[in-house]
């Protein structure tokens, strides 16, 4: 469990912030707000240290503008995850537990088999991964416009602007399938556990 709550957390909030955290410095070196050269002379432990808490930090609190791209980016699809379970595996229709929230399924997988509630843990956070690290791609286009105006290759700042901007949308698009996925994943595992449908049937009554 501590694995997987570790990759989750890696996942989700450090890898965006370090996005987050190149841009800002990319930003401050270029307006010469702080020194760059001037930091790698810091004591590499501490820069390491540094590093990684501020990235975790901006990973976390930036956390909602992933939540907004998820919900402002258009979707091709519905997302229709339980009805194509249910096309794929007939054996599941008319199941209590198909109908239950996923997170619950997925904290009664967890008590029966750790390691495999891990690897669809691990789905989860790769898709809010994903997810998160569009925002920081969509601000890059934006600087990159700026350095069309401020810098001496314009057709550089064009490029990168158009590559971040397309990035950030497949990043989004994505981020939704691996999250397609970790909830199919969640259904499959839940198929198997022993006694899950009367645990649900005893719920609703």
């Amino acid at each position: 469990m501590t694995i997987a709550v570790g990759i989750f957390e890696l996942f989700t909030y450090a890898i965006p912030g370090s996005l987050y955290l190149a841009l800002f410095t990319y930003v401050a070196t270029r307006a010469h707000w702080i020194d760059l050269m001037a930091l790698t002379r810091s004591p590499a432990v501490l820069l390491v240290i540094g590093l990684v808490l501020l990235s975790y930090l901006l990973g976390y609190l930036a956390y909602p503008l992933g939540n907004l791209a998820h919900k402002v980016v258009p979707r091709r699809r519905e997302d229709k995850v339980k009805q194509e379970f249910l096309r794929r595996n007939p054996a599941a229709k008319g199941r209590e537990y198909v109908d239950a929230d996923a997170f619950l399924l997925l904290a009664a997988i967890q008590t029966h088999d750790v390691e495999t509630a891990a690897d669809v843990t691990r789905l989860r956070a790769s898709g809010l991964m994903l997810r998160n690290c569009a925002p920081p791609f969509m601000i890059a286009a934006s600087v990159a416009v700026v350095e069309l105006f401020t810098a001496r290759s314009p057709v550089l700042a064009v490029t990168c602007a158009v590559i971040f901007l397309v990035s950030s949308f497949a990043l989004v698009v994505q981020g939704r399938r691996l999250g397609r996925w970790a909830r199919m994943r969640t259904l499959e595992v839940a198929f198997w556990l022993p006694d899950i449908d009367e645990k649900f049937r005893s719920l609703d009554s």
